[in-house]
């Protein structure tokens, strides 16, 4: 099955970088991952055959090369403090004082994800972007059920994280 790069790059941009955004606070790495993640998924359509749906293929490439990056960039310690940048994609109609607020509170919560184990990070933003359980199975290699295990543990930690942070 042959898949347009360009096209699906562009109908996938935001969700990629939602990923690398879960994965990386640092604006700098942060768009080295979306390139690695790139160029991971050129190379892997040539062998996508449809047996998913070309979302879910395009995000196991995506986490895979991330939980990649996270291991590569592991070792190398950070040199200043990182600060994020994310503007949330709905909040054009929100005024200034509620923008800020929204802001911070995704700060707050990508800072907190980016903190999880790595399969509990994996399982929480997929499911965050809608993915059923059967999905983030396929993608993580996991059961179902180990999905749903983990899923619950992971939200039970951010709720608590979040209220003490």
């Amino acid at each position: 099955m042959k898949t347009d790069f360009t096209q699906t790059l562009k109908q996938h941009s935001a969700l990629l970088a939602r990923v690398a955004s879960g994965y990386e606070a640092n604006d700098a790495l942060r768009q080295e991952l979306l390139q690695e993640i790139a160029i991971a998924v050129w190379q892997g359509l040539k062998r996508f055959e449809g047996k998913s749906s070309l979302k879910t293929y395009i995000l196991k490439i995506a986490h895979n090369r991330a939980v990649s990056h996270i291991a590569a960039n592991a070792r190398v310690p950070a040199l200043e403090p990182l600060e994020d940048h994310i503007v949330p994609a709905s909040v054009a109609s929100s005024s200034p004082e509620q923008q800020t607020v929204q802001d911070s509170s995704l700060n707050a919560l990508l800072s907190i994800v980016r903190q999880l184990p790595l399969p509990g990070r994996q399982v929480l933003t997929l499911s965050l972007e809608g993915l059923s359980y059967e999905e983030i199975a396929d993608i993580s290699g996991l059961t179902r059920n180990h999905v749903g295990v983990i899923l619950k543990r992971t939200k039970s930690e951010v709720v608590r994280r979040m209220e003490n942070a």
